[in-house]
């Protein structure tokens, strides 16, 4: 195995989410958008954090090396095989370190596991052609169609992430589109609807997840000494939901909420 190097925050086992059957999560460190809803602030910087957590000190971010952390992965390996399940990859933003993805993806498919990531695209395009051949699916997340509106929220515009999405789709590799749902970003019909539309013109693309929005990592940054901006935001009702679901069918896709 390569002794080539990445920064991690969380291995998270039996997750039932982020990919079929029961799997294992490596999130990364590291992320070029600053989402003001993100629920993992700790991921957002590459540096090694200190985060305060019920009033103790905790040290956010460590270096592995694929060695290291594999046979934590393969512990599990009965409950893929039985289940369909496998490891996902997420952040951060998985692509901030592609290198080290793409050697973690190569070592599971050689150990015969299902793999995945969850990534929003935001990168070249080189540093995705690096994953693809070690990748049976992409979660990708499409927040916003209008690019002002995507930067003002999340810190850079959608045109990279569009076109990239796009190349993703045509490469053969499993893409599944999902869209996290924050009230006074995305929640309405007519914006729903236009990611649906832009999903199910994808060659390949058969579902649209809809992840309503949630307040979980509220705490995270006062941890981190940082202002959470939405506090006031509340989640979107489940009767919303089911109206912003029965939106995105129309584009034919299949539809669900949760990923």
């Amino acid at each position: 195995m390569t002794k080539l190097t990445g920064r991690i925050f969380n291995i998270q086992r039996f997750s039932i989410h982020d990919g079929p059957g029961i799997r294992t999560i490596v999130f990364f460190k590291g992320c070029y958008m600053r989402c003001a809803w993100c629920c993992n602030p700790e991921s957002q910087e590459y540096e090694i954090q200190t985060l305060m957590e019920g009033g103790v000190e905790k040290t956010v971010g460590r270096d592995v090396t694929v060695e290291d952390i594999m046979p934590e992965i393969l512990s599990d390996l009965p409950y893929y095989r039985r289940s369909g399940g496998g490891l996902t990859l997420s952040g951060g933003e998985v692509l901030c370190q592609a290198d080290f993805a793409r050697e973690l993806l190569k070592a599971a498919k050689e150990a015969g596991l299902h793999t995945a990531i969850e990534s929003a695209a935001s990168s070249d395009f080189a540093q995705i052609e690096k994953l693809l051949p070690y990748l049976d699916l992409y979660l990708c997340d499409i927040k916003h169609m209008n690019a002002e509106k995507h930067k003002e929220y999340t810190g850079i515009d959608n045109r990279r992430i569009l076109e990239n999405v796009k190349k993703i789709a045509e490469s053969g590799v499993e893409l599944i589109i999902r869209t996290p749902v924050v009230p006074g970003f995305n929640d309405t019909a007519e914006e729903i609807s236009a990611i649906s539309k832009f999903a199910s013109s994808l060659p390949s693309v058969k579902e649209h997840h809809l992840l309503p929005y949630h307040r979980l990592g509220a705490d995270k940054y006062a941890g981190l000494g940082r202002n959470y901006s939405m506090k006031e935001i509340e989640p979107p009702s489940r009767e919303k939901m089911e109206y912003l679901l029965s939106v995105a069918e129309s584009s034919g896709l299949k539809c669900q909420i949760g990923g």
